[in-house]
């Protein structure tokens, strides 16, 4: 019997690159991958791991698409970046843009801004959810889909465990947003409050459903990049990568793979 492991990748915008680093440690490990569920940044990562790259391809990706570059800004739309603008780069790797081609299956989260509610996109379409998951409010401008309009689903589910709970024998999390308190002087700028309030939001849900993976990788020293920095993507994606490797040497509950002896 072959066991059915998810991988559930939190939003987290710029801190997402941890999610890379993860990749090549489990990757070492063995894990074979049966299904991922993303939010936000986990989303863009998990779309691009369930089709089938490999994490050297993701972080080549993830370079160059320059997420925040000035080519991208919005014109007479809500946000600052048009999201719209990264429909091309993604169309390179998914051209059939339909969940059903790729090779795990794949969850992602978005939010209604009109209705409010929860929407989790799993076939049909895939680029357009992708991007809506991703697209953090007032920052991103919203994505139409059918006859509504997404934003970022870490509004609502940042940490989508419960889409992998039915599907799974075990569930591997990782969580790129440690959270602690912060002093006032932290705050300088109307974006840095708007971020806090997210996160404060986002760690209450997210945090009640540490029980039910079998292993949270979460790395500690992310606290020290913010949802919009955008240097150090090396050093992120290394923080990801020595957190799982150090995670996955005490794995608790976690059945791991089989060495080929």
């Amino acid at each position: 019997y072959a066991m059915n492991t998810g991988l559930v990748f939190s939003g987290g915008g710029f801190r997402g690159i941890a999610h890379i680093g993860v990749i090549k440690a489990l990757d070492e490990y063995g894990f074979e991958i049966t299904h991922i569920a993303g939010t936000s940044a986990g989303a863009i990562i998990g779309a691009l791991y369930a089709g089938g790259l490999d994490w050297k391809q993701i972080l080549e990706f993830i370079k160059k698409i320059d997420i925040f570059s000035f080519n991208n800004y919005a014109v007479g739309k809500p946000g600052f970046v048009d999201t719209e603008k990264f429909y091309d780069k993604f169309s390179e790797f998914f051209p059939a843009d339909n969940f059903e081609c790729l090779k795990i299956p794949l969850f992602i989260t978005a939010t209604n801004i009109l209705d409010g509610s929860l929407k989790v996109f799993s076939e049909g379409e895939l680029i357009r959810p992708i991007l809506a998951s991703a697209a953090f409010p007032g920052v991103f401008t919203p994505i139409k889909i059918a006859d509504s309009y997404y934003v970022d689903g870490g509004a609502l589910n940042n940490f989508p465990v419960d889409l992998l709970k039915s599907y799974t024998d075990q569930i591997i999390g990782v969580y790129v947003n440690p959270f602690l308190k912060i002093e006032i002087e932290q705050l300088k700028h109307s974006y840095n409050v708007l971020e806090r309030a997210y996160k404060i939001r986002s760690a209450n849900d997210s945090l009640s459903k540490f029980g039910d993976c079998n292993l949270v990788i979460s790395p500690k020293d992310l606290i020290n990049h913010s949802t919009f920095s955008i240097n150090d993507v090396d050093a992120v994606f290394d923080l990801g990568y020595k957190a799982a490797i150090k995670a996955l040497k005490k794995p608790d509950n976690l059945q791991m793979p089989k060495k080929d002896s």
